[in-house]
């Protein structure tokens, strides 16, 4: 059988965005004379941490310079952040391997698709539009992001707001992550979970994925396998999440 849904996160899952988060975070900061640089090294940890105005509220406690100008404007500052990075993702931004082709896949059966992710609403109304055209989102059953939910990953509450917006139970639906507290939330919430790891995310932990791969795989490009179910296979497609979910 089937699965009844497929809930996908966003930043690092559908597209490596991430690296363009870290520039419009530091093309902010410069705009409002902040003398912050958030390099490779120090994002990857600050990543550890979900949503946008957690960060950079995370990032203020280690009292970086110009820290009491910052505290009482994080919002304004995730704004400014916000139309630098919508921008940066309008210019073009590519899915990565095998997503747009599972979406279709998903669409002509009939199984239903999901958002679950911390970032905001533009940011993934940005990205999917500009990779899929400007009907992407509706091709989306039910769409969770931002702080329509008070806690973000690694609790499980947005994949629970998502699965009760689709009307389905956990156990007929699987989510796709790239981070560990992604896969976290999503086997919180008693989802099966692949995980398609990204620049940020590549080498870390994902206890109780279902399947960790490269990707999910195109014809002319079939996925490396990495751990979990999958070996000796491709692409993955409903067929083959049908079967992973029945064996595991």
């Amino acid at each position: 059988m089937l699965p009844s849904a497929l809930i996908f996160d966003v930043d690092g899952t559908l597209a490596e965005t991430e690296e363009l988060h870290r520039q419009a975070f530091n093309a902010t900061f410069a705009a409002e004379q902040l003398p912050w640089h958030w390099d490779a090294t120090l994002y990857r940890k600050l990543l550890d941490v979900t949503g946008g105005k957690e960060r950079i509220a995370h990032f203020l406690k280690s009292e970086p310079d110009g820290a009491e100008r910052a505290a009482d404007r994080i919002p304004e500052l995730h704004r400014a952040k916000t139309d630098r990075y919508t921008a940066l993702v309008a210019a073009g931004t590519a899915l990565r391997p095998g997503v747009a082709r599972l979406i279709r896949e998903a669409k002509a059966a009939g199984v239903k698709l999901g958002i679950a992710t911390t970032t905001s609403l533009p940011n993934v109304e940005a990205l999917l539009e500009s990779s899929l055209g400007p009907d992407a989102m509706a091709l989306f059953d039910a769409v969770g992001a931002g702080d329509v939910v008070p806690a973000k990953k690694p609790a499980p509450d947005i994949y629970l707001y998502v699965l009760d917006a689709l009307k389905l139970p956990a156990a007929d639906c699987v989510a796709f992550e790239d981070s560990t507290n992604g896969v976290r939330a999503a086997r919180a919430a008693g989802l099966s979970t692949i995980v398609t790891p990204g620049l940020y995310t590549e080498g870390d932990d994902f206890p109780g994925a279902l399947a960790v791969l490269s990707d999910l795989g195109e014809p002319d490009a079939p996925y490396r396998h990495l751990a979990g179910v999958g070996a000796g296979e491709s692409l993955v497609t409903l067929d083959a999440l049908a079967r992973w979910c029945r064996s595991a």
